[in-house]
């Protein structure tokens, strides 16, 4: 059973813990890089607490967090799109849903907010990712950008319609 809840800005310890934990474990998925956001203080984190709307997943035997999201009205993106960044599943969790859960609490979250579409970048070489993204419903806009920590790769946007229920 998997348990998905919104970290409050008191709860900044969480986010700082499972972020450099991702960008340990996983740095190639990521824009930002660990050495980075090793360096934010307390106050950094509970801005980012503040500004967006981040989700952690937990396994119902264990209270460690093992996956992580985050959602953001993006800069320039429609009103009525919510962005999904951050989205991150520990590697000894993968493939029991944890992604798929933390996808359904955004969309959730997106939708009460009034969103009718979720976006997202995604590195082109990230099969795993992708797959994911697209088994949810997000597909490829045709809008490419380069990788921002490695020119060399590109990132790929998706998006997702939401439903109205």
């Amino acid at each position: 059973m998997v348990r998905v809840e919104q970290v409050s800005e008191d709860e900044w310890q969480v986010l700082r813990d499972i972020r450099l934990r991702a960008l340990w474990q996983s740095p190639q998925a990521f824009g930002a890089s660990l050495a980075r956001d090793q360096r934010f203080q307390e106050q950094h984190w509970r801005m980012r607490l503040r500004s967006s709307h981040w989700f952690v997943a937990r396994v119902e035997r264990d209270q460690e967090p093992v996956g992580l999201v985050c959602m953001i009205a993006e800069p320039g993106s429609p009103v009525d799109d919510r962005h999904v960044v951050s989205l991150w599943v520990d590697p000894d969790h993968r493939s029991q849903g944890i992604g798929r859960a933390l996808l359904d609490r955004v969309a959730g979250e997106a939708s009460d907010a009034g969103a009718t579409t979720l976006s997202l970048w995604v590195a082109d070489d990230n099969d795993a990712a992708r797959a994911l993204y697209e088994g949810f419903g997000f597909v490829a806009t045709g809008a490419s950008q380069p990788h921002p920590r490695d020119a060399a790769r590109s990132e790929l946007r998706f998006e997702c319609t939401l439903m109205r229920v």
